[in-house]
């Protein structure tokens, strides 16, 4: 089974990975026995000298095609009993997690881990004692400029025991990191790919939304790097612009990748808005690049819909209708209640009217006003009315009032 190797960093069990360069310590494991009041085997891994460690970290060589070296990698075994490891280069590359890691043991290199070679794989240390192991890097002629990572490896085959309780064969491994540059131009440069960009709003119409960037950065020149992404976002025309800055990215090898995400929160739903992002290539030590790397940018549109904001819109404008139609209501109902009541006082008057004996037929809302008899056709007819008219007359005189007779 395959596990990654501590390069240069210390203490490596199975499934361990150590990403930064450093002193190296030692490794231990229990023997493939599994009596666990044996003693540990311990070992580690450094670059060397032919008379012991010289405090280097990794291996570090800049080299022209076609060049040869020799140099000694110390393996020391702290064990009290001998120990057989198995030492070999390998080509490394970065893990989707970030770190740095070497190919499997049943993995063929074909970069720097195919051009170290040693006079012998196995290798036999004594108890406590350390063994300065000559080995040689041969640069093809025809390699390419930059950045070639790898790292010399001791390992130690051994059974352990899975949950199940089955046995399984682990390898476990530490090592050194080498960085090999091949002298000709360099080309630094990382490009942004599977660009993908979403918006999640908030119920709270006041707080914004999340915006989310999800992106790969590759390697696509000759020299590791590093760098530092930016998401800025914003509504149309620029308005309400957010910036975030995320973490520096890993150390990313020449035609690898690592993929990463960043979030904006408090980014309005403007409908509309345009994520830019931003990755800044910077060397992964103090060196100055020449040429510096540019700058890359990728911009993407995406929509971020008020849905919240459209909703209590749509519950206000409900509330509103709502209330419309019930003061209609109310204003209908009042209209027929005064047009019952109309109705009522009308046919209480007619029943009052027909009680008090004026004769049917007459509108007892209509105005009292007095009425002049019809005159009856006939001599006696006009005599009656000349009597009437004279008794008025007399009438009227007695009050001082002057009437009119009708002749």
């Amino acid at each position: 089974m395959r596990t990654p190797a501590a390069l240069a960093t210390g203490v490596l069990l199975a499934g361990l990975t150590l990403a930064g360069p450093a002193p190296a310590h030692p490794a231990s494991i229990l023997p493939a026995t599994g009596n666990a009041a044996a003693q540990s085997l311990t070992w580690g891994v450094a670059p060397s000298s032919p008379d012991g460690p010289n405090g280097r970290s990794a291996f570090e060589y800049k080299l022209g095609p076609g060049a040869t070296l020799t140099d000694y990698v110390a393996v020391t075994n702290h064990s009290d009993q001998p120990l057989t490891l198995d030492v070999y280069a390998s080509d490394a590359y970065t893990t989707q997690q970030g770190g740095f890691d070497l190919l499997a043991a049943s993995e063929k290199p074909d970069d720097v881990g195919a051009w170290v070679t040693f006079k012998t794989r196995t290798l036999t240390v004594p108890a406590t004692s350390r063994l300065d192991v000559p080995f040689t890097l041969a640069v093809p002629a025809n390699a390419t400029p930059g950045d070639h990572p790898g790292g010399i490896v001791a390992s130690l085959a051994a059974v352990d025991a899975d949950a199940q309780g089955n046995q399984v064969a682990v390898d476990h491994r530490v090592g050194a990191r080498i960085y090999l540059r091949v002298t000709g131009e360099l080309q630094p440069a990382l490009d942004i790919e599977d660009l993908t960009v979403t918006h999640d709003g908030s119920l709270n119409p006041l707080r914004g939304g999340t915006v989310t960037a999800t992106f790969t950065v590759r390697n696509s020149g000759n020299v590791r790097l590093t760098g530092r992404p930016e998401l800025a976002a914003a509504g149309p025309f620029g308005l309400a612009r957010r910036v975030a800055e995320g973490d520096p990215l890993p150390e990313i090898l020449p035609g690898d990748s690592y993929r990463t995400s960043l979030r904006l929160t408090g980014v309005p739903p403007l409908v509309r808005l345009g994520a830019t992002i931003t990755v800044a290539p910077a060397a992964v030590t103090d060196e100055v690049l020449d040429p510096a790397p540019a700058t890359v940018t990728r911009e993407v549109g995406l929509w971020a819909v008020p849905w919240s904001q459209l909703g209590l819109l749509l519950l206000a404008a409900a509330a509103t209708v709502l209330a419309v139609v019930r003061r209609r209501r109310r204003r209908r109902r009042a209209a027929q209640e005064l047009d019952r009541a109309v109705a009522a006082a009308r046919e209480q008057g007619r029943a009052e009217a027909a009680s008090a004996g004026k004769p049917p037929g007459v509108d007892p809302d209509a105005p009292a006003t007095s009425a002049i008899p019809a005159t009856p056709a006939g001599p006696d007819a006009l005599a009656d009315t000349d009597t009437d008219t004279d008794a008025e007359a007399g009438a009227s005189a007695g009050t001082g009032r002057t009437n009119s007779s009708i002749d």
